[in-house]
């Protein structure tokens, strides 16, 4: 029994490990590449929730796989100012899928034409702040608040928050989901 990320990124597979061992101990974590069918970096809620879901799925559809996770990082635009956030996606291999956003980080004002332009944040973030491959360490969020919180932080947290109906089937019956649990 295991659970396939959709990644082979350790900053996001590490977080993926911690929560699945703090709430279902014994199961093998471990990331795959799969597509997501999205641009490299998604613009939108819909376009970067629409790569989550793919990498869960076709991660859930490996042999072996209990659960397939998808993680999209994105960026969203409202007012001139761009706004990065993440998708988390968790299926299990029945197909039942629960969702979930993180946090969102106001974009330093020249990163957003670069990357409505086709840039990958990354990369973006990466040329700016002399870094190298932030987006597989404490990635964007961790370099602009001085490390209070971390890429794998945040998508731990919103993984939790995704998995609160399987943890609670009682609770979530169809009509109590939200618009984002597919449940």
């Amino acid at each position: 029994m295991s659970v396939l990320v959709g990644s082979l990124n350790p900053g996001k597979v590490q977080p993926v490990q911690e929560v699945f061992a703090a709430l279902f101990p014994g199961l093998e974590v471990r990331g795959v590449s799969v597509p997501s069918g999205v641009r490299d970096q998604p613009i939108g809620v819909e376009e970067t929730r629409r790569g989550a879901v793919n990498r869960a799925r076709s991660a859930a559809r490996l042999p072996g796989a209990t659960w397939g996770v998808g993680l999209e990082g994105g960026v969203r635009v409202e007012g001139g100012q761009g706004w990065l956030f993440g998708v988390v996606a968790a299926t299990r291999a029945d197909g039942t899928l629960y969702t979930s956003r993180t946090a969102e980080l106001p974009l330093p004002p020249l990163v957003l034409p670069r990357v409505l332009g086709g840039q990958e944040l990354g990369p973006v973030m990466d040329g700016l702040l002399g870094t190298r491959d932030l987006k597989r360490g404490v990635g964007t969020v961790g370099a602009l608040t001085g490390g209070l919180v971390t890429r794998p932080g945040v998508w731990a947290q919103a993984l939790a928050l995704a998995l609160a109906p399987a943890l609670n089937p009682d609770l979530y019956t169809p009509q109590l989901t939200g618009p984002t649990n597919d449940r």
